[in-house]
C-alpha cells in the first residue's frame, strides 16, 4: 500500500500572519491549477485510449494520491515537471489484479477510485487516512452494487474492498445530499459498463456546478451524458475516452477565492488570471457574493478582479453550490458591517473537518458573535483580537483565518503545513499581497 505523503518541511509548526501596512493594489496572482479538474483529467486520461499531456495540472497532496494509485493500477504516468504529466491510457483495463490504494483524505481519490476499479478484474482496496475513515462512502457503495458491483464495506465508510469482474450497469438510484462527488464518480466509469447506465438522483444534490465540471471533463474526453436537469441521467454503453493530445488545466477558483476576498476585506484591489468567465468551476460564483457585500467586480474570460468597500455589506446567502468558499465568508461576516447569514451548508460537517463546528470555534476564540445553525452560521459584526488558530488538519480552515491576520494582529495559524492538501505554496503566494 502506498503510505501517506510527508508533510513540506519549510512551514513551521506556528505561523503568524503580519497585517498588513496598507491595502493590496493591483497585485496580480496566478494560483495553481485546479484540484478537481486535475484529478477529473488524470482518471480519465488513464481510461483513454491515447496519450495525454495533461498541463497546468496542480501538484498537490490530493492528486499526487491520484497519481500514485493510478501508477499502483498499472497506469504509466510520466511527470516532466511540476504542472505537466503525461499519461498513457490504459483503454479502460487495468493491468493489476490486485491493489491496495492509498487516498489520504482525498475525496476525489477515494471516491472516483472506488468507481474505476469496479470495470476492472480482480480484488482491489480502497483507504485514506484516520479522518477519511470517518467520511461517508456507503451512498456511493449502494449505487455501485445496484449496477452490479461485488463490494464490502463493513462501517460504511473507507476502507472499501471490491472484487472486479466489470460492471455489469443498468438503472441506479443515489443519494446527492451528501457529496456530489458520488455522481460524478458514477458518470465518469459509466461509459465503460457493459450496458447502458441510467442514474437517478432520488433527493436533492449539492455542489451542482461539480457535476457540470465532470460532464465537460467527460465531453472532453469524447463521452456523452444525456441528462434531465440533474435529477436524471444516461450514458449509452460502448463509449470510450480518447485522450484530447493536451489537456490544460484551468487555474483552481476555490484558491483563487482567498485573494480576492483579501481584496474586499481590505478595500485593496487584486486580479487573479488564469481562470474567467468559460471556467468550468462554480466557485468563481464567490465573486458574486463579493459583490452583492459592496465590493466591485471586473470579469473577464482570463481573469477576475476584485476592488474592495469602504464597508462590506452583510448578506443572507445559500452557499451550498460553493460551499467551500463558506468558511472565508464566515471569516468575512465579523467585517461586514450588518450580519451575513450562512444556509444550506449542513454537508460541511462531514469534510476535511467537522467544518461547521471547527469555523464556530476558531471564530469565538478570536472574538466573533457567531451562532451555529444545522445548516451554517450566523455571524454579527464584532472586533475580534488576536489568538492562535487551530486548523484541524484542514486546509480550508487555514487558508480562510490567515485572512484576519492580514488585518487583525497577533492572529497565529497553528499547523499550517495543512495547505499542501491542496495549495502547497499559498502562503508564499500571500506574502505578494505585500507588495
Amino acid at each position: 500500500m502506498s503510505q501517506p505523503l510527508s508533510q513540506p518541511p519549510s512551514l513551521p509548526p506556528k505561523l503568524a500572519i503580519e497585517p498588513l501596512a496598507r491595502p493590496p493594489q493591483d497585485v496580480e496572482i496566478r494560483v495553481p491549477g485546479s484540484k478537481s479538474i486535475t484529478n477529473r483529467a488524470l482518471l480519465l486520461a488513464a481510461l483513454a485510449e491515447g496519450t495525454t499531456r495533461i498541463e497546468h495540472a496542480l501538484s498537490s497532496e490530493d492528486t499526487r494520491h491520484m497519481r500514485r494509485a493510478l501508477q499502483d493500477l498499472g497506469v504509466i504516468i510520466r511527470a516532466e515537471n511540476a504542472e505537466t504529466v503525461e499519461v498513457q491510457g490504459s483503454g479502460g483495463l487495468f493491468f493489476t489484479t490486485a491493489a491496495s490504494l492509498f487516498a489520504g483524505n482525498a475525496g476525489t481519490a477515494a471516491r472516483f477510485l472506488l468507481a474505476a476499479v469496479c470495470i476492472g478484474r480482480g480484488r482491489y482496496v480502497i483507504d485514506g487516512s484516520p479522518r477519511m475513515r470517518q467520511r461517508p462512502i456507503a451512498d456511493l457503495v449502494e449505487a455501485l452494487r445496484q449496477l452490479g458491483a461485488n463490494l464490502e464495506c463493513p462501517s460504511g465508510c473507507p476502507p472499501v474492498t471490491v472484487y472486479a469482474r466489470g460492471l455489469p450497469g443498468g438503472r441506479v438510484e443515489v443519494s446527492g445530499q451528501q457529496s456530489s462527488q458520488y455522481l460524478s464518480a458514477l458518470l465518469m466509469v459509466a461509459p465503460y459498463a457493459e450496458s447502458k447506465v441510467s442514474i437517478e438522483v432520488v433527493d436533492s444534490l449539492i455542489a451542482k456546478p461539480y457535476i457540470d465540471m465532470t460532464i465537460g471533463v467527460m465531453a472532453h474526453f469524447g463521452a456523452q451524458v444525456v441528462r434531465e436537469g440533474y435529477h436524471r441521467y444516461e450514458i449509452a454503453a460502448g463509449q470510450r475516452y480518447r485522450a484530447p493530445g493536451v489537456y490544460e488545466i484551468e487555474a483552481d477558483a476555490s484558491s483563487a477565492h482567498y485573494f480576492l476576498a483579501a481584496a474586499a476585506l481590505l478595500n485593496g484591489k487584486v486580479t487573479v488570471t488564469g481562470i474567467g468567465t468559460k471556467s468550468l468551476q462554480g466557485d468563481i460564483g464567490f465573486v458574486d457574493v463579493l459583490e452583492r457585500m459592496g465590493a466591485r467586480v471586473s470579469r473577464s474570460e482570463h481573469s477576475l478582479t476584485v476592488a474592495g468597500a469602504e464597508a462590506l455589506r452583510g448578506i443572507d446567502v445559500d452557499m451550498n453550490d460553493i460551499s467551500d468558499t463558506a468558511p472565508t465568508l464566515a471569516v468575512l461576516g465579523s467585517f461586514a458591517r450588518t450580519p451575513v447569514r450562512i444556509r444550506n451548508v449542513g454537508h460541511l460537517r462531514l469534510q476535511e473537518s467537522e467544518r461547521i463546528a471547527s469555523v464556530t470555534a476558531e471564530l469565538q476564540k478570536l472574538g466573533a458573535k457567531v451562532k451555529e445553525h444545522d445548516d451554517g452560521w450566523q455571524i454579527e459584526p464584532a472586533e475580534l483580537h488576536g489568538g492562535e488558530v487551530d486548523t484541524y488538519d484542514d486546509h480550508r480552515l487555514a487558508m480562510a483565518f490567515s485572512l484576519i491576520g492580514l488585518r487583525v494582529p497577533g492572529i497565529v495559524i497553528r499547523e499550517p503545513q495543512c495547505v499542501a492538501k491542496t495549495f502547497p505554496t499559498y502562503f508564499e503566494q500571500l506574502a505578494r499581497l505585500r507588495q
